[in-house]
């Protein structure tokens, strides 16, 4: 956890006071980003990064305010409840936009009460287990889990989240059962592996890379369609058991619905030319991920791609649960 924590802090930014309301032009006063997860993860990472970039950007302070709970749902309810004036957004992830209405009341519309402005970075999850675990491959723990149904548990990021959702969606594919444990980020469910107290975790590259190479967790397999060149020996979940399973989180800023699009349209200015900023993608390659450029109708569209993805699968998930 050190390296991440580290990085974090790393990409912390100096809060300066507000400065007094006047009559000019976006932005006359501090912004607000709201990262749904806790300090520390890999969203927390990129939202500081993001954060700092856009405050150079435009000179003024924006402050990161952390509200996890519900696996981003509670943070991103937050922002699509806020003046649409300009002065918040979310740091925002695909569980709580394009997978968790589907399986609970969330309190906000992904697409009637938000409005995308851009992908800021993408990163695949990592398969690892804690290192007692007596399993050295994805089919061992496939083979493992069906030998002891429903003995094994799996932390997550929290419920409705991506860490979740994969699993559920591994677990329909392989014919395994696990018992679900949420936390109320990805670093606290990474860091509950370690101490072994949940079995295994789909964990953003982020969370999983530094437990890895300090051999504190073992890695079985990462969810991207191929490899990672950050573990090019680790097969991918599609070719060890689970033929066209792919599971990629991003992260992006979203504005509350009825933004102005002058504001839209400026901000994700500064995100696509942050895309390319040699500082930025370096930041993003030691987290294990990569800087993505988008534009808001880009941005939107995959939302409604990824809803039409995740809906039905979702709904097989439920109805097994039934069962």
């Amino acid at each position: 956890m050190k390296h991440v924590a580290g990085l974090a802090l790393s990409l912390g930014i100096a809060l300066a006071p507000s400065v007094p309301h006047a009559q000019e032009t976006w932005p006359n006063r501090a912004m607000t980003f709201i990262v749904p997860y806790s300090a520390g993860g890999y969203t927390d990472v990129v939202g500081r990064l993001t954060a700092r970039y856009v405050e150079k950007a435009l000179g003024k302070p924006v402050i990161v305010d952390n509200r996890a709970g519900a696996g981003g749902i509670l943070g991103t309810q937050a922002v699509a409840n806020a003046a649409p004036d300009g002065y918040t957004f979310c740091v925002c992830s695909i569980g709580a936009v394009s997978i968790a209405p589907f399986a609970q009341k969330v309190g906000y519309d992904p697409i009637k009460d938000l409005a995308p402005v851009g992908i800021v970075s993408s990163i695949a999850q990592t398969v690892i287990v804690r290192k007692d675990l007596p399993v050295k491959t994805l089919a061992e723990l496939v083979s493992y889990a069906k030998a002891n149904p429903g003995k094994l548990n799996y932390g997550s990021s929290g419920a409705g989240g991506l860490t979740h959702y994969s699993v559920e969606l591994f677990q329909v594919r392989t014919g395994t059962k696990a018992v679900h444990i949420p936390f109320k980020g990805g670093s606290f469910a990474t860091a509950a592996l370690v101490a072994g107290e949940v079995d295994f975790a789909f964990a953003n590259m982020t969370d999983a890379l530094p437990q890895i190479e300090a051999g504190t967790v073992r890695g079985l397999a990462v969810t991207s369609l191929g490899r990672s060149p950050y573990f090019s020996d680790l097969p991918s979940v599609h070719e060890a058991v689970a033929p066209t399973f792919i599971a990629e989180t991003w992260n992006g800023i979203i504005a509350p619905s009825k933004t102005p699009e002058a504001i839209i349209r400026k901000l994700s200015e500064i995100l696509i030319k942050m895309a390319e900023d040699p500082e930025a993608k370096e930041t993003m390659r030691k987290a294990g991920a990569n800087t993505v450029r988008t534009t808001p109708e880009q941005y939107r569209s995959q939302i409604q791609q990824e809803m039409a993805q995740w809906e039905p699968l979702i709904k097989e998930i439920a109805e097994k649960e039934k069962k």
